[in-house]
């Protein structure tokens, strides 16, 4: 266990993530306790060390103590807070490098985004790029602000200017996207923590859903009639979830409801194989979408009944193959390297199996557990069958892609992924989904009907506190249900304020 002294406590979440980078199966405990005699009451056969964060106005002190065999190790260091700390912004991130430089020293862990947590690093060599900065000025600002790896700082440029040359031709500021959420899947998967329900349960609220979701989507028409629509993106859970019918319906009431002349993508997430019919596939294809996912995550049969999927490996090759036979040629695979169990080769056998079949983009995800997921809520169960060396099953799908002329496209990051890594969406020119880069870059308005859905609103006023705002929904089915109305007129008062217009 490492105790954790921290003299501000505003600071808590800032110190616990960069250390659980370090430290991913290493518990904390933060005590007040500074003095050495109320310290010591706090060291007993369980304490691996203790980190004190001394935090003042003009000097940042850190000291790690590492106990061993009853004896202690001592390493400390400090900076004093200059004139070019102006901000809090600023002196947070001097207080995450002096602690990442002590902490790098003891355990010899590099990590690949250095002090970045939970952030998406391309935003913010995006945004630098459109400052007028160039690839010299934003490597040294990545260096010696956030101390990343030139790889992957190398990796941020190319994908920062992808995703610039993908939205020259789009007017994104004068336009906006449409999420809507389907939040119902054949079975629930044992890392999700999406508001995402099986089925089985929760199968028979799916016409009341629809009664709602019918409701948002009609005001959702009306809602902004100064912007026009771009892309479209139908997720959730997983919409092929729904029968035939239903299907049909809600994609000729999206057609009915909005103006689909200036959309450039319509997206559908058919995820799991075992929801995918031909006659799906078919309805797909009769409304317009032109862009699919089919996500197997992997290509092992005993790693897909761990994790719950439901479903075997030759029914993800044959809903591919009658993906193609119906007629989709800009097709998704989502996999994801890190999963219980799985170790390189697994990695590599799932890569043979979708070389075979060839897709237009694969998006490699890291495993990130989150708290609400079964992985993490029966951790115990499962930790003999932690993945290890995960940075060198990311590398594989980098060779691989690289390999196959896929070409980076959009990067993200959440907290507690595996070997403190990224997710990255590859794919072959002009096969790009757009809706990715304007979610994740936060460029554009995004639109959000459903259980579940967040509203993102843009300003593009430079000097606005707050460039993003976010307008939730309910996540939970029958709440959604019941409070459609509440739903529709958070919305109603939001755009009505105009708070994104006035930039």
């Amino acid at each position: 266990m490492i105790r954790i002294v921290l003299s501000d406590i505003q600071y808590k979440m800032d110190v616990y993530n960069i250390i659980k980078s370090i430290y991913p199966d290493e518990i904390f405990d933060f005590i007040e306790e500074t003095t050495k005699e109320k310290l010591d009451k706090y060291i007993d056969s369980q304490t691996t060390s203790v980190l004190k964060v001394e935090l003042k106005s003009s000097k940042i002190t850190i000291e790690y103590i590492y106990y061993k065999t009853g004896k202690c190790k001592e390493l400390e260091s400090s900076i004093d807070i200059g004139p070019e700390i102006t901000t809090k912004s600023q002196y947070k991130n001097a207080m995450k490098r002096q602690l990442y430089k002590i902490l790098k020293k003891v355990s010899g862990r590099l990590l690949p985004w250095g002090i970045l947590t939970g952030i998406r690093p391309t935003k913010i060599v995006y945004e630098k790029i459109e400052e007028g900065y160039d690839d010299k000025e934003i490597t040294s600002y990545m260096q010696d602000e956030f101390m990343c790896s030139d790889d992957r700082i190398r990796l941020s440029l190319d994908i920062a200017k992808r995703e610039l040359s993908l939205l020259e031709d789009m007017d994104y500021k004068n336009g906006y996207s449409l999420y809507i959420g389907i939040p119902f899947c054949p079975s629930t998967c044992l890392y999700c923590s999406f508001s995402s329900f099986s089925m089985e349960k929760h199968g028979k609220y799916v016409d009341d859903y629809l009664k709602a979701l019918e409701k948002e989507i009609e005001y959702g028409g009306r809602a902004l009639p100064d912007k026009s629509l771009k892309t479209v993106y139908i997720g959730g859970g997983t919409p092929t979830t729904l029968s035939e019918s239903q299907l049909d319906w809600l994609l000729g009431k999206l057609k009915e409801s909005f103006d689909f002349s200036s959309v450039k993508e319509f997206s559908v997430e058919a995820g799991r194989p075992d929801s995918i019919s031909k006659g799906k596939l078919q309805v797909l294809k009769k409304h317009g979408v032109n862009r699919i996912s089919i996500n197997p995550q992997s290509m092992n049969q005993k790693t897909l009944d761990l994790i719950g999927r439901k479903h075997t490996k030759d029914q993800i090759i044959e809903a591919f193959q009658l993906a193609r036979e119906t007629g989709h040629d800009n097709i998704n695979m989502d996999l994801i390297v890190g999963l219980p169990g799985e170790g390189l080769e697994d990695v590599k056998q799932t890569l043979s199996e979708i070389e075979k079949l060839n897709p237009d983009s694969v998006t490699v995800h890291t495993l990130a557990i989150k708290r609400a997921a079964r992985l993490n809520q029966e951790k115990d169960n499962y930790q003999d069958l932690r993945p290890r060396d995960v940075s060198s099953m990311m590398d594989e799908t980098i060779n691989y892609a690289r390999k196959h002329n896929y070409v980076p496209y959009y990067l993200y990051r959440q907290k507690n992924m595996a070997d403190n890594l990224e997710n990255i969406g590859y794919a072959r020119y002009g096969k790009e989904g757009l809706y990715n880069i304007l979610i994740m870059e936060e460029q554009q308005t995004i639109l959000a009907l459903g259980a579940g859905a967040v509203s993102k609103f843009v300003r593009y006023d430079k000097d606005a506190d707050n460039k993003v705002h976010r307008v939730y929904n309910v996540k939970g089915i029958n709440h959604y249900i019941n409070r459609i109305d509440e739903m529709i007129e958070r919305k109603k008062d939001f755009i009505e304020d105009k708070f994104y217009l006035e930039g």
